[in-house]
């Protein structure tokens, strides 16, 4: 029997800390702080909302096709799903006519093209997409619920920010414990771990692009 390392770093760490620049860029990037601070109206943060969909339309599908993979699989919790309470949300954001005007930013087009890419052809690629979208939901998403609440008085938790509620979840940091674990486990050799950092960080990277298009879509004069 092996003898673990005690010097060797947990894979979700090393995720995690490699990331971590590319992560705060995107926490940090104009669009986002302009919506969080307020400065932008309900009309901007529908339009980021449209963005998700396409996301996670993708990750969505991707997964469906992913349930019985040995790598991927283990990932795959419907409590996480978010398609339904996106659809939910855009309905109250744009009307029950949404989805006639719902439009893709090229750099959207791009997040959600390699998203399928990987759901597809490398499931250990999928999960850095899985790992980055929806840890990030449990975590940062709640500010983004809270501020929205309070900017455009949507009810607490109801339509407009239901994307952000995990009503599956009683315990979100507990489920985040579990995830870390799995990817602690997943099935992968070194190689294979170090290509899925570094998917991670693209994945952060293509996020990060479709901030900076919105950016562009919602200027603030000077």
């Amino acid at each position: 029997m092996q003898t673990p390392d005690p010097d060797r770093a947990a894979f979700s760490s090393l995720i995690r800390d490699a990331s971590h620049e590319q992560h705060t860029e995107a926490e940090t990037s104009a669009f986002m702080s302009d919506l969080l601070g307020g400065r932008l109206g309900v009309d901007a943060y529908a339009r980021y909302t449209e963005q998700l969909w396409f996301v996670y339309e993708a990750l969505e599908t991707g997964g469906e096709r992913l349930a019985g993979n040995p790598v991927a699989g283990p990932f795959l919790r419907p409590e996480l799903l978010r398609l339904p309470s996106l659809e939910r949300d855009l309905a109250h954001l744009r009307g029950p006519g949404w989805r006639a005007g719902l439009t893709a930013l090229p750099a959207t087009r791009a997040y959600a093209t390699r998203v399928r890419e990987c759901a597809e052809r490398w499931p250990a690629g999928y999960v850095a997409h899985h790992y980055t979208r929806y840890l990030g939901d449990l975590s940062g998403g709640q500010i983004i619920r809270d501020r929205a609440e309070k900017t455009w008085g949507f009810a607490r938790k109801g339509d407009g920010v239901r994307f952000y509620v995990f009503d599956g979840i009683p315990s979100p940091a507990a489920f985040k414990r579990g995830y870390r674990a799995l990817l602690d486990g997943i099935r992968a050799d070194d190689l294979e771990k170090q290509r899925v950092i570094a998917e991670c960080k693209r994945a952060f990277a293509l996020n990060t692009e479709v901030f900076r298009a919105l950016g562009e879509e919602f200027r603030l004069s000077a």
